[in-house]
């Protein structure tokens, strides 16, 4: 189950910087992760400061 990143996304980074498969890149004001190479290891939701990371 890959994670989503909700509205709640400040586009600050840090889920970006923290994914070890970088499957999360800077969408239209906020971040989006790549489904497809998405591990599931939480490291974004782990990093971001308003918790905007969910599993799906």
């Amino acid at each position: 189950m890959a994670y989503k990143i909700t509205e709640d996304c400040i586009a600050c980074g840090a889920c970006a910087e923290g994914c070890p498969v970088d499957a999360i890149s800077e969408g239209d004001g906020i971040y989006v992760i790549d489904a497809d190479a998405c591990i599931d290891c939480g490291a974004c939701a782990e990093a971001c400061p308003v918790g905007a990371p969910v599993a799906e």
